[in-house]
């Protein structure tokens, strides 16, 4: 079977991600700091007949997702697709016009340098294969800034920007890398900001294998 490994795994966007692969023939590897919440969503995965494991990492400590990720592969095998989509609440956002290097340098660790880790530790492998998939998720500032998440914003530019030079530099050695953006209230209401459409349009964009970016928008209101 193919693997998935989703960085950053929850019970909302992250538990979606897995059915939609696992409707797609893929185990999957789910990677979070808590281990109970780990087990929650590996026995809702497993009673849908998906086959899941967990695995506790801190994108905020490289080595935990490095390790994490090595044990991925020693126990389950080659990772096929690999998702990140984590998200770190204790990082307060902050207006554009009050960003400074102390505010803004924490959000840059943990996503554009969270994603720079966990993506090193895959790539390699891919390369060297001939096949694979990165996925990167983040809000819609990456494509549409929001002045009151300057930081933010910063950040998620940042991650989208090296996303899209990776498919570019990839996709000559057979590695897809894609970028989506979502600019909704998930799971607030509209039909289009439910977290199970969400994941099956970044599932599709594994599918196809074709669009660099996806920018998913579904307002309310």
């Amino acid at each position: 079977m193919p693997l998935i490994t989703i960085i950053g795994a929850g019970p909302g966007l992250g538990l979606e991600i897995a059915r939609a692969f696992g409707r797609r023939g893929f185990d999957v590897a789910l990677v979070a700091r808590t281990q109970t919440r780990l087990d929650s969503l590996v026995q809702t995965l497993v009673g849908e007949g998906i086959t899941a494991h967990g695995f506790t990492a801190d994108i905020s400590r490289p080595d935990t997702v490095t390790t994490a990720i090595r044990t991925i592969k020693d126990t389950l095998g080659p990772i096929d697709v690999l998702e990140f989509s984590p998200a770190d609440p204790s990082l307060v956002p902050v207006d554009v016009l009050e960003v400074t290097m102390e505010n803004l340098q924490p959000q840059i660790d943990f996503y554009l340098g969270g994603a720079l880790n966990a993506v090193g530790a895959v790539l390699p492998d891919m390369i060297a294969a001939g096949e694979g998939t990165i996925l990167i998720t983040t809000g819609g500032g990456s494509f549409s800034p929001m002045p009151f998440l300057g930081n933010v914003n910063i950040a998620a530019a940042g991650l989208r920007n090296w996303t899209l030079n990776l498919h570019n530099a990839l996709e000559p050695k057979g590695v897809y890398a894609a970028h989506m953006g979502i600019t909704a209230l998930i799971g607030a209401g509209h039909p289009d900001a439910e977290p199970d459409v969400i994941a099956e349009a970044l599932a599709r964009l594994h599918d196809e294998r074709r669009l660099p970016e996806l920018h998913h928008v579904a307002y309310n209101g």
